[in-house]
């Protein structure tokens, strides 16, 4: 603070009227140079914000104007967040490659695209950076375990595909606990995840039938798992994809996957599939139809190991659009996806149709198709891919 000279100290003289005059003048120029240097600094400040904002907004327009396609055509190389730490759905080998059922949908959207479905860099993302990771455009595509919700397809900015796998959460006890039902779970102490839906949905489950329990909650799974190999807790409930996953690597020393069972009961919806960023529709269409062409193709019986063959004599028309051939000499056609006619089979030659992946993958876990929404619409699954017309 610059202070004014007090005029009572002053003497009424005029060597005094004259010394007054002088520091009155003296302050107000340093008061003019304090305002002038405030609002300096204040211009500098405000043109500094502006500028920043500036910045992130042409971040954001940049990514929002993204076209991925294009950008993986001329990079040679997809860019994919997967999960690395769970089994079945994503995980990291010993020699440092990455597989699982997400990560082949991965490997296939790389093989339409570039024709190689080795042609991928793999980021493991964690529940918490994978929204973050996709909407700032470090990835192009996320396929890692993720639930389709209302609330994540409005605000996230991004758009879930066709879903890959359709989950829901489950419990996993004991095999010698006595329990064949959640309903025989009266008085239960059961492990689950601190803060997360599957917690309400634990409550609404046992609430809504009138029955006692006591929620043993984790912030992890690390701690969680020790908690339920010590038998402090009755049972264990996550998503069932998750359960098959824990149970197929549950120790020894606790008594192996056998020693498990999950319950029948299946609390909640919890459809599973690959996203893409908002606007960005001719990226978004190539997984799309990608995914649907998998489905198809094992519907239409198109395997690995019989795709050239098939290609070069369709059975029928609606084969030969599949696979980007002719039928008996007519014209290939073609969808415009901005990548090669005969796209899908690259896809299936190298990576395999839906139910190749499923089978690779999850049913050693124990998730079994026949039976489940994952099965074929033609054996009463929710597994329907659109004509490719």
């Amino acid at each position: 603070m610059i202070r004014r000279p007090p005029r009572s100290t002053l003497s009424s003289s005029s060597a005094a009227s004259d010394v007054y005059k002088r520091q009155e003048k003296e302050w107000i120029m340093k008061k003019l140079k304090f305002s002038l240097f405030t609002a300096a600094l204040l211009s500098m400040t405000v043109f500094s914000l502006a500028c920043a904002e500036e910045e992130v907004v042409a971040v954001e327009e940049t990514v929002s104007e993204m076209n991925t396609l294009e950008t993986i055509i001329d990079r040679g190389m997809l860019k994919c967040g997967v999960n690395d730490n769970l089994t079945g759905f994503g995980v990291v080998t010993s020699d440092g490659s990455f597989e699982g059922f997400d990560i082949d949908f991965c490997k296939a959207v790389a093989a339409a695209i570039l024709g190689d479905s080795t042609k991928v860099e793999y980021t493991p993302l964690t529940a918490a950076a994978r929204f973050e990771a996709l909407g700032a455009g470090e990835i192009d595509l996320l396929i890692r375990n993720t639930t389709w919700t209302a609330s994540r397809d409005r605000e996230l900015e991004q758009d879930f595909t066709v879903t890959t796998f359709y989950d829901g959460q489950g419990m996993m006890v004991y095999a010698d606990s006595g329990y064949d039902s959640i309903d025989d779970m009266e008085g239960a102490t059961v492990c689950v995840l601190q803060g997360t839906t599957t917690e309400l949905n634990l409550d609404d489950r046992f609430t809504g039938t009138g029955m006692s329990y006591t929620p043993l909650t984790f912030e992890t799974n690390d701690p969680l798992q020790a908690a339920f190999e010590e038998k402090r807790c009755d049972g264990w409930t996550t998503d069932k994809s998750g359960l098959a996953s824990k149970r197929a690597e549950f120790p020894e020393s606790a008594g192996g996957p056998d020693a498990l069972k999950v319950l029948p009961e299946t609390l909640s919806k919890e459809p599973l599939g690959p996203l893409t960023r908002d606007n960005d529709s001719e990226f978004y269409d190539v997984v799309q139809w990608v995914v649907f062409g998998m489905m198809q193709a094992e519907e239409s019986g198109i395997t690995s190991s019989n795709v050239a063959e098939m290609a070069a004599s369709p059975s029928d028309p609606g084969m030969a659009r599949l696979l980007g051939a002719s039928f008996e000499g007519g014209e290939v056609q073609d969808f415009n996806f901005g990548i090669p006619k005969d796209f899908m089979q690259k896809v299936i030659s190298q990576v395999g149709n839906y139910g190749e992946v499923y089978d690779k993958h999850l049913v050693p876990l124990g998730l079994e198709r026949a039976g489940s929404l994952n099965a074929l619409w033609t054996e009463g699954g929710l597994i329907y891919p659109p004509p490719f017309r």
